[in-house]
């Protein structure tokens, strides 16, 4: 990684709940979960749905044990892959959880995972385990720095303005337009990113059912792409029903708004 100043893996796109089928796995079905890079080698990982078991199998696989998940909120599509998170179960390993409530808010909602009748297989939990709060103050971790803000969404969920080495990723999703207060929030933080992670997870036409579920569309996507001078607009937390054909179609009319845009892909790698 050395001369990139971020770079940026997806290990689950999908929203909502896994699309393991056929039609859907040219993007992916696995729920929501990535991880961001510093040029020195510096790692965050946002959020752990399904993909995490993924994400697991290579940290273990390179020994890379120390793990910092950054939670955008507890809705389980964005939880449910710490069950068969590996290093959880690595002795030597260390994974620290920030989230936007208290310490131990954080490890209550995360155990209730692990506990009879839903999962049997807590007691061989060996990693250490860290609960951190997000608190809306700029973090850091690392070479790393974290820029927290919160999101137009049911119960609430956190965006994060990720920078390193003059490069910035933002991360904006499980995000609702159409509150002022919000959308200006949005913006102010994502000003200037060379890449804008965003909740398209409905066309216009849907949303118009869909308003107060807490998501966006590819629309309101392209509107903050240019409002915020972004260089490169990502569409994620794809909706369970749309297949590759269907984000393929949605990625053709979000560039028409904003050429630069692309749809998120499962192990697909960008460097910054």
């Amino acid at each position: 990684m050395t001369g990139d100043r971020l770079t940026l893996k997806f290990f689950g796109v999908r929203g909502s709940i896994p699309t393991p089928v056929a039609a859907n796995l040219g993007f992916g079905g696995n729920t929501t979960c990535l991880e961001i890079q510093s040029g020195n080698g510096d790692r965050v990982v946002i959020d752990a749905g399904s993909g995490a078991r993924n994400l697991g199998l290579e940290r273990i696989a390179r020994r890379d044990l120390d793990v910092d998940f950054w939670l955008t909120h507890f809705h389980w599509d964005h939880i449910q892959g710490l069950p068969f998170f590996a290093p959880l179960f690595s002795s030597g390993a260390c994974v620290r959880f920030h989230a936007p409530k208290s310490a131990s808010a954080t490890r209550r909602h995360l155990e209730r995972q692990f506990q009879e009748p839903y999962f049997p297989g807590r007691d061989g939990i060996a990693a250490v385990q860290e609960f951190v709060e997000i608190d809306n103050k700029t973090a850091k971790q690392g070479g790393i720095t974290i820029h927290p803000f919160e999101l137009n969404h049911p119960q609430g969920a956190c965006g994060f303005r990720i920078e390193a080495g003059g490069a910035a990723i933002v991360h904006a999703s499980d995000c609702e337009h159409g509150d002022p207060h919000y959308d200006k929030t949005l913006r102010d933080f994502a000003q200037n990113a060379d890449v804008l992670i965003y909740d398209g997870q409905y066309t216009p036409e849907e949303y118009a059912a869909k308003a107060g579920w807490g998501h966006s569309t590819w629309l309101e996507a392209t509107r903050v792409a240019r409002e915020a001078n972004i260089k490169h607009l990502i569409l994620f937390h794809h909706d369970p029903s749309r297949s590759d054909a269907a984000v393929e179609a949605v990625v053709e009319s979000a560039r028409e708004r904003f050429p630069n845009t692309d749809a998120a892909r499962e192990g697909w790698e960008i460097r910054i």
